[in-house]
């Protein structure tokens, strides 16, 4: 898979993973505040921005072992949404590529998700793409694509791949990079999925103590006032991230 991606700043490393049908661009919010002190690597996941089409399925398993070929050494990664999946099976699959994890709105299984929001990704068809003519999302794909016509195959794969169905809760416990898990409060995920994920992560199941000495490695933040579509530009996101890497 041929994989675009493009620098900012200078310092530590981190990668940033975005959402399905976007680009590195739905980061414009983010990247600045980052920036300011880390070397960050906006990519643009296979099929999508200026990254070709890669034949094949819109594999989150696949695009993860494709990723971790363009790392030299280990750095922070954070992925929202589908570039959240593809962030999660990086981390299980290659541990040694990442050394801290941030999940921003990623459902840990399809089931997950609220029952509405799982009828929608069913109910979606490939016809969307011309209903999605003139977007933000296509007007970009339209300008920077190396195959702006492959709009329709980008939407007909996405259409396939939301209904794949998946349960990776399973895996978390043996998960090694330190996470953080950042949720919208009227996310698309569950609320009681989150709670599931955290504990699986060996968060919340008892009291820090008074010195904090039983205060879970890996951490929740919840944003107040954000969805799922509006997260990563929440300005309180960057500093949630900001005060979880060391």
């Amino acid at each position: 898979m041929t994989i675009h991606s493009e620098t900012h700043g200078s310092g530590d490393p981190i990668l940033l993973l975005h959402g399905g049908i976007g680009s590195g661009a739905m980061f414009a919010s983010l990247t600045p505040a980052l920036a300011r002190t880390r070397q960050v690597t906006l990519v643009d996941l296979p099929g999508h921005g200026r990254s070709p089409d890669p034949g094949g399925p819109l594999d989150p398993i696949a695009f993860a072992d494709a990723i971790a070929a363009t790392i030299d050494g280990r750095t922070d990664v954070l992925g929202y949404s589908l570039g959240g999946m593809v962030a999660l099976r990086l981390a299980l699959q290659h541990p040694d590529k990442v050394r801290n994890l941030i999940l921003v709105s990623v459902a840990a299984s399809r089931a997950g998700n609220h029952p509405d929001v799982i009828a929608e990704m069913d109910a979606m068809t490939p016809d969307l793409a011309d209903a999605l003519k003139g977007s933000p999302l296509h007007t970009f794909y339209a300008e920077h694509a190396p195959d702006p016509g492959n709009w329709g195959t980008l939407i007909a794969k996405t259409s396939a791949a939301i209904k794949a169905d998946y349960d990776w809760l399973a895996e978390l416990p043996a998960l090694e990079p330190r996470t953080l898990l950042v949720y919208a409060d009227a996310d698309s995920i569950r609320p009681d999925h989150i709670v599931a994920t955290y504990a699986a992560l060996g968060g919340g199941l008892r009291d820090a103590r008074w010195d904090g000495s039983q205060a879970p490695v890996n951490r929740l933040a919840v944003l107040p006032g954000t969805s799922h579509y509006d997260i990563v530009d929440s300005p309180l996101l960057a500093p949630a991230i900001e005060s979880f890497l060391p």
